[in-house]
């Protein structure tokens, strides 16, 4: 029976690692799968999922706009689908994960979402939000503080490293911008 699942971590715990393996595992037994990136995420090659361990993969942009069931039945009319991938899964609108869990229902083909789970203040995002509350299975990929601490949040950093507690909720960045951090040390970042 096929699943929606949800893996979420903080940054920096592989969730693109997994994702790419996942889809290879699919691969190497002959299945085919669609992967699925945010167009908004551009800190790679764009029309790619990229792992900080090199690894990468072609992959299909969607944005808020992005009608899924539409770009997937038109992929399952090219040729059967046996899974689909999502990384950056936390730019997805309610309604596309409202849509991908109408695909997990009627097509019967397991989608696996990768995300962040919160931003740099703590808060949900809302593709998050509708997953956490939407999948059959959320999945928690783990990573470490710089305490030893499983790290649960992120921080936001400015250029000079410090912590940024105001502003957008989206702002694309890698190591440069944030930093994955245990609950105890995200409070004391935001509260100084």
């Amino acid at each position: 029976m096929a699943k929606l699942y949800f893996y979420y971590s903080a940054m920096n715990a592989g969730k693109s690692t997994v994702l790419l393996q996942s889809a290879h595992n699919y691969q190497e037994r002959g299945m085919r799968v669609l992967l699925l990136t945010a167009s908004i995420d551009d800190r790679f090659e764009t029309g790619q999922i990229a792992s900080r361990i090199g690894i990468s993969a072609e992959a299909c942009l969607f944005d808020n706009d992005t009608d899924l069931v539409a770009l997937i039945q038109n992929e399952i009319n090219q040729q059967r689908l046996s899974c689909i991938l999502i990384d950056e899964a936390q730019f997805l609108t309610k309604e596309q994960v409202y849509a991908l869990s109408e695909i997990v229902d009627k097509q019967h083909i397991p989608v696996l979402a990768f995300g962040i789970r919160t931003d740099f203040q703590g808060e949900l995002f809302e593709g998050s939000q509708a997953l956490l509350a939407w999948s059959d299975k959320l999945i928690e990929l783990k990573t470490v503080c710089h305490c030893g601490s499983k790290a649960t949040m992120v921080i936001r950093l400015n250029e000079q490293g410090t912590p940024v507690k105001e502003g957008a909720q989206v702002e694309i960045g890698g190591n440069d911008r944030y930093l994955s951090v245990c609950r105890k040390h995200f409070k004391e970042a935001v509260r100084d």
